[in-house]
C-alpha cells in the first residue's frame, strides 16, 4: 500500500498537558481510513499536528512523500491537503457562494459548479448566508470549500457531529464518493458503525495512544470491540494473538 500520509512517534503538548503519547498511523493513497475513539482520546489533536495547527513536540509526519513537520498550515494544504475542522467554521456573514470563492481554486475536477452538481441544496441555497443554512447544509458548505482545493488528501473532523440520520448517511455518501474518485480520506468520527461501513483501515485512539490498528472490516465484525469503543481503554483494544 502507498501511504499518502504517514505520521511516526508523534507527541503533542498543549502547554505542560501532553496530549498525544507516540502516535503513529498511515492513510493509504485512494483509500478511507477512520480514526475512532471517545471524546478526549486526542483525535482533533491528531489532526491539527498533522495539518501543522499545533505542532509536535517530537515525532515526523511526511506528506505524499515530502516531511512536513513543523510546515505551517498553508505549505501543507498547498501539497494538496483539504481539512475540514470540527464545527465547520464557515463564514456566518457571507453567502454561500461568497464562502465558496473564498479557497484559491487548484486544478482538478472540483469547481463551484460540481459541488452544486453533488450537493444539490447548496445550489437552491446560494444567496443565504451561512448563519441562515441549517448544520447540514453547513457541513456540506465545508465539505465543499475544501474540494475546491481539489485536494489528494481530504481530512475530517467529526462531519456528522449534530446532524440527523438522514444527513449523517448523505455525509458518509459522500464520503464514499471520495474514495471512489481516487481522494485519499482520513475521518476522524464518533459514528463508529457508519465510519466502519465506509473505511479501509480503522485506528483507535485511546489517550493519546493508538490501542488499535486494523483493518476496518475485521473491527466491524467484531461487536464486543465496536460496542467498548465509548470506553476503550490499552487492555481491552490490545490486537489477539
Amino acid at each position: 500500500m502507498t501511504a499518502a500520509l504517514i505520521a511516526e512517534g508523534l507527541h503533542t503538548y498543549y502547554g505542560k498537558s501532553h496530549i498525544l503519547h507516540g502516535v503513529s498511523l498511515e492513510a493509504g493513497e485512494g483509500q478511507v481510513t477512520a480514526l475512532l475513539g471517545r471524546n478526549g482520546a486526542g483525535k482533533t489533536t491528531t489532526l491539527r499536528s498533522l495539518m501543522g495547527l499545533t505542532a509536535p513536540r517530537e515525532g515526523r509526519v511526511t506528506i505524499f512523500g515530502t516531511a512536513t513537520t513543523g510546515w505551517p498550515p498553508f505549505r501543507v494544504a498547498a501539497l494538496g491537503v483539504g481539512y475540514v475542522p470540527e464545527g465547520r467554521k464557515i463564514f456566518p456573514n457571507l453567502s454561500v457562494e461568497e464562502n465558496l470563492m473564498v479557497p484559491l481554486e487548484r486544478p482538478g475536477p472540483w469547481t463551484i459548479a460540481s459541488i452544486y452538481d453533488l450537493f444539490p441544496r447548496l445550489a437552491e441555497r446560494r444567496f443565504n448566508r451561512g448563519r441562515q443554512l441549517s448544520g447540514g447544509e453547513q457541513e456540506m458548505l465545508s465539505i465543499g470549500r475544501a474540494l475546491l482545493l481539489n485536494p489528494k488528501l481530504l481530512i475530517l473532523d467529526e462531519p456528522s457531529q449534530g446532524l440527523a440520520p438522514l444527513i449523517v448517511r448523505e455525509v458518509f455518501r459522500i464520503v464514499a464518493k471520495m474514495r471512489a474518485e481516487g481522494i485519499s480520506v482520513l475521518l476522524v468520527e464518533q459514528n463508529v458503525r457508519m465510519s466502519l461501513e465506509v473505511a479501509d483501515h480503522a485506528y483507535v485512539l485511546d489517550d493519546g495512544h493508538v490501542v488499535y490498528s486494523g483493518p476496518a472490516d475485521e473491527l466491524a465484525a467484531d461487536e464486543a470491540r465496536v460496542q467498548s469503543l465509548a470506553g476503550a481503554s490499552a487492555e481491552e483494544w490490545t490486537p489477539q494473538s
